[in-house]
């Protein structure tokens, strides 16, 4: 396995009752690039992005065969803790979802969770990760005012912050600008590109010049099953898979 490895998959397969979603997934994604999983609606990529923090196992019915590793460690195995998993692997939603709470109890809540209580600890996380998410500077005088007042945009960077300020390694993000207009958009996208520095960005986009501006590696999943997996250059311009040229091309999807 190559040493820049932070997860992979083995034979993955994911079924919701008799609904076969994922089909043999083997992927190995690297750490501090950004990946982009694209494809058309219903294709997997969202279950498949759902697979590497287990949050399918909240869905009834569903059936994981075969393994997803992160840094060599299998985490459907029984002994894995799934507080710390997703503790690890972070994710934002499609739809901003701050808490019904201040700004800072949004961004405190996950480090107070894990057993932070020192007030000064709590004050350097939130602002330490308001600044990652980029928008320290437009809400450091409303801490105490609910994340709710904010904008689309404001609410998905402070969702982003509150994902960094337990420190995970990894951060899953599905569709998480297609509720945005474009200037939040073109933030979030500036933000993402500087935060691979430091961590692991796995993004679920429909849009694929998205996918072609910010990512690294893309991975081209259809019905099921992963087509096309290679670097974001070489997949855009010399897809190898006819169905990877006629998706990119806007033949079909």
């Amino acid at each position: 396995m190559d040493d820049t490895t932070i997860l992979s998959t083995e034979g993955l397969h994911l079924h919701y009752g008799t609904a076969h979603a994922l089909k043999d997934i083997n992927i190995e994604i690297p750490e501090k690039q950004v990946t982009a999983l694209i494809g058309p609606s219903g294709c997997g990529k969202s279950t498949f992005l759902k697979t590497l923090d287990r949050m399918n196992d909240l869905v009834p019915g569903v059936r994981i065969e075969g393994k997803v590793m992160y840094r060599g460690q299998d985490i459907y195995a029984p002994s894995v803790d799934v507080t710390w998993l997703r503790r690890q692997i972070g994710m934002v939603f499609q739809k901003p979802n701050p808490f019904p709470m201040s700004i800072y109890d949004n961004i405190a809540y996950g480090p107070r969770t894990h057993g932070t209580r020192s007030k000064v600890k709590l004050d350097e996380i939130v602002e330490q990760s308001l600044r990652q998410a980029a928008i320290w500077d437009e809400v450091k005088d409303r801490l105490k005012k609910s994340a709710l007042g904010l904008s689309g945009g404001q609410q998905q960077r402070i969702c982003i912050a509150r994902a960094l300020a337990v420190q995970p390694e990894v951060l899953l993000m599905d569709e998480a600008t297609s509720a945005l207009d474009p200037i939040s958009t073109g933030k979030i996208e500036e933000l993402i590109a500087d935060l691979k520095k430091e961590y692991t960005i796995i993004i679920v986009t429909h849009n694929m010049q998205q996918a072609a501006r910010i990512s690294d590696k893309t991975a081209f999943f259809l019905l099921g099953e992963l087509i096309e997996y290679g670097d974001t250059s070489l997949l855009f311009s010399r897809p190898t898979d006819k169905r990877t040229e006629d998706y990119i091309t806007g033949r079909f999807g």
